[in-house]
């Protein structure tokens, strides 16, 4: 006799709204708090593919300062990065990793606009 399967269900991400779209300034960042950590937003409206919007942590690993949204965009090997202000180490918008330090990462959000709300996956 065979045994039944348990029912596997795929979690949807809860989606939190951390600001209105209205707050974002273009090709540069904006931090909002999510659960008492700060969240470095960068819309960018000009890519290739449409309109991007990304969530990184905005806590620099190497300084304990928050400053990543503050830095400055740009392109590294054809991979959009964010530069520290402080040690100018280069993080990937992408994943959150560090290009000159494998070690560092910085911690990375779906984010999407709904509408005029700035919203980012959290952990269901």
């Amino acid at each position: 006799m065979s045994q039944p399967h348990a029912l596997r269900t795929t979690s949807q991400p809860t989606w939190r709204t951390l600001c209105a779209a209205r707050d974002l300034v273009a090709n540069s960042g904006v931090v909002a708090w999510l659960d008492g950590a700060q969240v470095a937003l960068f819309l960018l409206p000009g890519a290739e593919d449409g309109e991007r919007l990304y969530a990184i942590e905005n806590r620099d690993p190497k300084s304990g300062a928050n400053v990543i949204g503050r830095g400055l965009l740009g392109h590294i090997k054809g991979e959009l990065v964010i530069a520290s202000p402080l040690y100018k180490q280069h993080f990937r918008l992408e994943d959150g990793s560090c290009v000159e330090y494998p070690e560092q990462r910085l911690r990375v959000w779906p984010a999407r606009l709904n509408g005029e709300a700035v919203q980012v996956a959290v952990d269901a």
